[in-house]
């Protein structure tokens, strides 16, 4: 029973780093919300100078395709004969050329636009980058962290070997399948007077007497624990103390 408290202390141990193993990661999650968020207004700052852009080509093409029409209505002017179909041509191209002139007020505008969003993109850049780097650098605290605590945990893990060929294989199986129902907590647990400390439950009188004999390891009927008197394994403590 020495070997096996000594062992559960061991494997409480462990599965208080599994644990901590599973959570350390979580720790990025605001990372990587914060590292969406940066990656997703870089992109829109990109997207301004790209539209900017696109809308220049798009007027560009609006003046040549109107300039296109111009030439041809001024070719038709040359075969006119009446007056009021010269003067519609006319017309035309006076509307035309307004529209021509307002695409040209608008690329001189989106000129001034681009600039500035190419001014802005260049701040934006040098800034997220210097959070995205800020960011990896707590990532990679985290990683070490999770590094650490796996190697803590495997050093555990490897004092457990010589433990565990010490104790009756059908009591270790016996304990390692309590211990994994019991999701964290203990598989061996002391009499308190006659109840169970592990559920609180009432023991039968001669599992408790043969307990606090320590002629016989029992479970608790009601949750399945094994069940030691804590006082026969402090009085051995001491008793080797003294020895020694």
């Amino acid at each position: 029973m020495n070997t096996l408290l000594e062992l559960q202390k061991l494997d409480l141990k462990i599965q208080n780093r599994k644990a901590r193993e599973l959570e350390i990661p979580k720790q990025k999650d605001k990372y990587k919300i914060r590292r969406q968020r940066l990656n997703s207004e870089l992109k829109a700052s990109e997207d301004r100078s790209k539209t900017l852009v696109l809308e220049q080509r798009e007027c560009e093409g609006e003046i040549e395709q109107r300039r296109a029409q111009i030439a041809k209505y001024d070719t038709q002017l040359l075969a006119v004969k009446k007056n009021e179909e010269y003067q519609a041509l006319l017309h035309e191209i006076e509307i035309l050329k307004k529209q021509i002139s307002v695409k040209e007020e608008r690329i001189i505008a989106i000129l001034l636009e681009i600039d500035e969003a190419n001014e802005r993109l260049v701040e934006d850049k040098r800034r997220i980058e210097a959070e995205l780097a800020d960011i990896d650098g707590e990532c990679k605290k985290i990683d070490d962290e999770l590094a650490e605590a796996v190697k803590d945990r495997e050093e555990l893990e490897a004092q457990r070997v010589p433990l565990v060929s010490n104790i009756d294989p059908a009591l270790l199986n016996r304990y390692d399948r309590i211990l994994r129902s019991k999701k964290g907590g203990a598989a061996v647990v002391p009499l308190r007077g006659d109840f169970c400390s592990g559920c609180n439950m009432v023991i039968r009188p001669q599992i408790v007497n043969e307990v606090l004999a320590g002629e016989k390891i029992h479970a608790c009927n009601h949750c399945g624990r094994l069940l030691y008197h804590a006082e026969n394994f402090e009085k051995a403590v001491e008793a080797g103390a003294s020895e020694s």
